[in-house]
């Protein structure tokens, strides 16, 4: 039996870079992942770094509002953590952060806005709230339709797919140990620490970290705890590669389901939270490891969407859809940080996971090492203790 210092369950974004901190820090680690690494959420996004709070959030009324305005803080840490990653990765990842709006078509959408912003602003998040002429002074490409938009200076997008594998090479060269499709069928705690067995798998660590997306419930399983993650199917679309409109920013919609950005190559994405249909496995529940049926109702309203507020993307063909599988917690804030019941044993998931990946990953590496993180304070599996409270060890 292998012996480690720290057992990464889940290759994706979190999971390859908190393994790059941690070997960095000269932690004995090895990472596994159950399929190829970055094929999951982590490569499957349209890569959107949003920092303002999320349409998601307030369509739900002013209590999660409110509770949203938390994320603000690892919001303004993860502006920090972006603008650096590509150099700290000796990779290009494609970052661009020229600016983010969110735009609004009516008044009940305008005062949304204005309340949204004042509690942004109030947080330190940089913030402008502009009318709609002077966002197309701005964005010329946006709808006359546009009547007001909060702009977030800092707001942008990455390349998802050039991400993940810029942190599995960083993890590589720190001296950790990375292993695809080896999938778990045990994972026990012992005394002093955790055995996992798997595919070609015996290992004992120390500690775990779990942050395999929308698989972690079930890992988590493996150890006797319930992890409040639940499968997400959405869909997502790109055009053929154009020069007009060029859209350097990231665009969300605060009264409907919408982002767009365009990439370096010149495609348009464009999705925003447009479910698909998950697919069930032979027991019954959810099955996150096939591909979820596109909602031919969803495709439609998210490219009028699209339509409604940059109108030249009518001219263009669509070149690719595609669904993917995410997770979100009950709460729909993250969940990161150490099990209450289970010392030794940490998970990092839920909302926000491309835009905020980077610092949980920094920031999980430094609580494992035994250094406070006040700021993953809120974001604590503990907020969900009740779950396991009759699971026992």
């Amino acid at each position: 039996m292998e012996k480690h210092d720290v057992l990464v369950v889940g290759g994706g974004l979190v999971g390859c870079a908190a393994a790059w901190h941690l070997a960095e820090a000269g932690a004995s680690v090895l990472v596994v992942d159950g399929g190829d690494f970055g094929m999951g959420a982590s490569g499957q996004n349209a890569g959107s770094l949003h920092f303002q709070i999320e349409r998601r959030f307030l369509e739900q009324g002013d209590a999660l509002a409110r509770q949203a305005e938390q994320t603000i803080a690892l919001s303004r840490i993860a502006i920090e953590d972006w603008r650096g990653l590509g150099a700290a990765l000796d990779a290009d990842l494609h970052v661009v952060m020229e600016g983010g709006f969110m735009v609004a078509e009516t008044p009940d959408q305008v005062a949304l806005l204005e309340h949204k912003v004042a509690r942004e602003v109030a947080e330190g998040l940089r913030m402008r709230l502009l009318d709609g002429d002077e966002a197309r002074r701005i964005a010329p490409y946006l709808s006359p339709h546009i009547v007001a938009a909060a702009f977030a200076p800092d707001e942008g997008h990455a390349d998802s797919r050039a991400v993940t594998p810029a942190f599995a090479a960083a993890a590589r060269r720190a001296g950790a140990s990375l292993r695809s499709r080896t999938r778990l069928g045990a994972l026990a705690r012992v005394r002093g620490g955790f055995e996992a067995r798997g595919d070609g798998l015996s290992v004992r660590a120390d500690q775990v970290l779990v942050a395999a997306g929308a698989w972690t419930p079930q890992v988590c399983a493996l150890a006797n705890l319930h992890a409040p993650l639940y499968p997400v199917a959405l869909l997502m679309n790109a055009t053929e590669r154009t020069q007009r409109p060029r859209i350097p920013h990231l665009i969300q919609h605060v009264g409907r389901r919408l982002s767009m950005k365009q990439t370096h190559a010149g495609n348009i994405l464009i999705g925003g939270g447009w479910p698909a249909r998950l697919a069930l496995a032979a027991d019954g529940g959810f099955d996150p490891g096939t591909r979820p049926a596109m909602i031919e109702e969803s495709l439609a309203g998210n490219l009028r969407a699209a339509v409604d507020v940059v109108p030249d993307v009518a001219s263009l063909n669509l070149l690719r859809s595609w669904t993917g599988v995410t997770a979100v917690s009950g709460d729909q804030l993250p969940v990161v940080g150490e099990v209450p019941r289970m010392r030794g044993f940490w998970i990092a998931g839920g909302g926000s996971a491309f835009t905020l990946g980077p610092s949980f990953a920094r920031l999980v590496a430094r609580a494992m090492r035994g250094t406070a993180t006040p700021e993953l304070d809120f974001v604590s599996p503990a907020r969900f203790d009740h779950l396991n409270s009759f699971m026992g060890q």
